[in-house]
């Protein structure tokens, strides 16, 4: 069943912020979608398509610009970890790993799978990444374990069993470095590789940074792609330079901060980080368990701060949101139209909010053909391991 709502929501500053840009849903069409719901959003190379995984262990494929749906990518038999596009030498493939200790490709003009890798049966792979210095090398988490593989043949070719104790939960090849592989886990460790030669944990480890708690995201960024921001499992938000190991800001009281600085519901949890090269302006993303998110920006340099709210989302989502994909990158060559970007969650919904600035009236809608309702009602598992 579908229907549809108009909402209008009085765009007003939060007394808190000066600057606040504030978006709210005055048009909708909502699907039931019982407890299926949306994990990550990632981009095309060129913006064309844009990857939705779903707690279906589907990926399904939409326009960003006009939200029309493509198709889907269906074989793996549990929870998908992470999606990305392979990039522009492959501009047509999306990859994608899962607790069902696999790694796919797929082609998303027919959105059949085109290739897989096999970690072994008793694996979870909860984090990949393509890279290296050739271009051809795949690292991932397994459980402890990094396991790295030739892309063009499959063949496994290294394993790093020694570094980590607990489960990888994010690998990522520095982008003006590919040689190094910088790996983060549930041990509280951020690892620093040298991917290039036969690689091994004796010889190729180069630095070590500890957290000290589960780490659950990290990014890469800086004017350099120097530093690292960490999210952990217990919402504190860590800045460090991963070149020198030096910690740059510490917010072990992150939410408290975040829920200071509007006069809205107590910040949940934080959903990601966002990072704007051109301003050199970094932000951390926090979510209400109620749907509503904001924009704090972070302040590493001198004393550590986190600012009020930029811009306030509410009125899309019902539940917890679960990623957020910034239409920021979106260049003249490829006009956004004035999305401000997309957003999904726990409630199953995939909602595009207009910018301010846009010619239309500032509001946001929801997909209405994110999930089909499999034929046989199952219970849904709603736990996601990272």
């Amino acid at each position: 069943m579908e229907s549809s709502a108009a909402m209008d929501v009085e765009e007003q500053p939060s007394p808190k912020s000066n600057n606040v840009k504030r978006f709210g849903l005055k048009n909708s069409i909502q699907t039931n979608f019982g407890d299926d719901y949306v994990f990550q959003i990632v981009p095309k190379d060129d913006w064309s398509a844009m990857a939705v995984s779903l707690s279906t262990n589907a990926v399904k494929l939409y326009s960003p610009m006009a939200g029309q749906y493509f198709g889907e990518c269906k074989g793996h038999t549990a929870t998908i970890n992470q999606i990305l596009f392979s990039g522009p030498s492959h501009h047509q493939v999306l990859s994608s790993c899962s607790s069902d200790g696999t790694i796919r490709a797929w082609d998303t003009r027919t959105f059949q799978q085109v290739s897989c890798i096999n970690a072994g049966s008793s694996q979870e792979v909860f984090s990949f990444c393509l890279g290296g210095t050739s271009g051809n090398l795949v690292a991932a988490g397994c459980k402890s374990q990094i396991l790295f593989w030739d892309w063009r043949n499959m063949k496994q070719i290294a394993c790093l069993e020694e570094s980590h104790v607990d489960d990888v939960t994010q690998v990522h090849f520095v982008p003006n470095e590919q040689g190094k592989l910088i790996s983060a886990s549930v041990d509280g460790l951020i690892c620093t590789f040298d991917t290039t030669g036969d690689i091994n944990d004796d010889d190729h480890l180069e630095s070590v940074i500890n957290m000290g708690t589960s780490i659950a995201k990290v990014g890469i960024f800086g004017e350099s792609y120097q530093k690292l921001w960490c999210l952990t499992h217990i919402e504190t938000l860590g800045i460090w330079n991963w070149k020198d190991g030096t910690n740059e800001g510490n917010f072990s009281d992150a939410r408290s901060l975040a829920s200071e600085s509007w006069n809205l519901d107590h910040v949940d949890y934080f959903i990601d980080c966002h990072y704007y090269r051109e301003s050199e302006k970094l932000w951390v993303i926090g979510g209400t368990n109620a749907g509503t998110m904001g924009y704090f920006p972070v302040n590493y340099k001198g004393v550590a701060t986190i600012g009020g709210a930029e811009a306030i989302l509410e009125g899309g989502h019902t539940s917890v949101i679960r990623s957020v994909l910034p239409m920021s990158k979106v260049h003249s060559n490829s006009p956004s139209h004035g999305i401000f970007g997309w957003t999904g969650g726990e409630d199953g919904r995939l909602c595009c909010w207009l910018s301010d600035d846009s010619s239309e009236s500032n509001r946001s809608w929801i997909s209405s053909t994110l999930i089909m309702r499999p034929e046989k009602t199952r219970k849904k598992n709603r736990h996601q391991p990272y």
